[in-house]
């Protein structure tokens, strides 16, 4: 099959690699529709995470399924499917808890590679969920997203404690921001303050929900904020970039006794133990527990209720993958979709 590996930062190549396999009974092999890019991926194409040698890239997918092993017993070949970038059993304790993604058996679906033509995905009945019959081909963009960038959205609201009536502001406008966005107004947010400085991404955040854009950025962001919150600042704040300024501009923006939801990848983030006893505001975030949401973030699709695919502004085939990382590097493109 082809695949996109990673040799060093600005080199991902698509070439001929092993087909994968069923290794264990409780795998599943599945011929992607669709993967894509992730902002997360940018991080070893800048050269930020170290690229010590040539591994595969992409953890989002969507697709049929082709084979299963002899101990999986919901999935069956032939069903359109998505799942997450961890792969969980979803019956431990913290699983059912609604912590996938610290799954006590968890296996990164990544270490596979999604930006191919076919991925194993450990852990099927767990990791997986079918859609409802083949969904039609415009759905598929959207199901896509439902991979990860709307289920760490999704979840980023739900760890800021987004509910009806309240004020959110969004730190961050790549495609999780944008649809962290959307996620608040699902979730009844009254108002929600999307931070961008870039028209077409300001312009997508409308057209999810947002009903104020922000410009600033650090503290004159949070100025802006408090401005328009009373001096009070939001109920609830999420953070989608993981930097320090971004994590920093999240916490400040928040009102006493308020919530920040933070899904960046963090790093070089510090926080200052004094400045974050005095604020006094909740924190909880890391890697989104994505299986948590996929049913209803599936049916709200199935239903053309949510458009999610919208942050594809990109379309390449899977061999132009370099492309795809160029143009979001370059802020040339919010999300790139790669067709296998």
């Amino acid at each position: 099959m082809r695949g996109a590996v990673i040799y060093a930062p600005g080199d991902v190549r698509v070439e001929r690699r092993d087909d994968p396999e069923i290794i264990d009974p409780a795998d599943a092999v599945i011929r992607l529709s669709a993967t894509c890019v992730c902002g997360s991926d940018l991080w070893a194409w800048r050269g930020i995470n170290p690229v010590t040698e040539p591994h595969p890239m992409g953890h989002e997918y969507a697709g049929i399924v082709e084979q299963v092993g002899s101990d999986v017993r919901t999935i069956r070949p032939g069903q359109f499917v998505i799942g997450s970038f961890i792969a969980s059993d979803n019956t431990c304790e913290i699983c059912l808890a609604g912590y996938q993604s610290r799954c006590a058996n968890l296996q990164p679906v990544a270490a596979g590679g999604a930006q191919a033509e076919y991925l194993r995905v450990p852990l099927a009945d767990g990791t997986l969920v079918a859609t409802h019959g083949q969904p039609d081909a415009d759905l598929i963009p959207s199901l896509l997203a439902a991979s990860d960038v709307l289920g760490t959205g999704w979840f980023a609201a739900v760890a800021a404690d987004v509910r009806p009536g309240k004020t959110v502001a969004v730190v961050g406008d790549g495609a999780v921001g944008l649809l962290a966005v959307l996620a608040a107004r699902q979730l009844g947010a009254e108002r929600v303050i999307a931070m961008s400085r870039h028209e077409p991404r300001q312009k997508l955040a409308l057209e999810f929900g947002a009903t104020d854009i922000v410009t600033e950025r650090g503290d004159e962001g949070v100025a802006r904020v408090k401005e328009m919150t009373g001096g009070y600042g939001a109920h609830s704040v999420i953070e989608a970039v993981g930097t320090q300024e971004s994590m920093m501009q999240a916490i400040r923006s928040t009102r006493p006794g308020g919530h920040v939801g933070f899904v960046g990848v963090a790093h070089g983030v510090q926080l200052p133990g004094e400045e974050l006893f005095r604020a006094e505001v909740h924190l909880h975030g890391g890697p989104a527990p994505v299986r948590r949401f996929l049913p209803e973030m599936i049916e709200l699709i199935e239903d053309r209720a949510i458009d999610p695919g919208k942050v594809f502004d990109l379309t390449l085939p899977l061999d132009q993958a370099a492309e795809g990382y160029r143009a979001m590097d370059e802020r040339r493109a919010v999300k790139a979709l790669l067709v296998p």
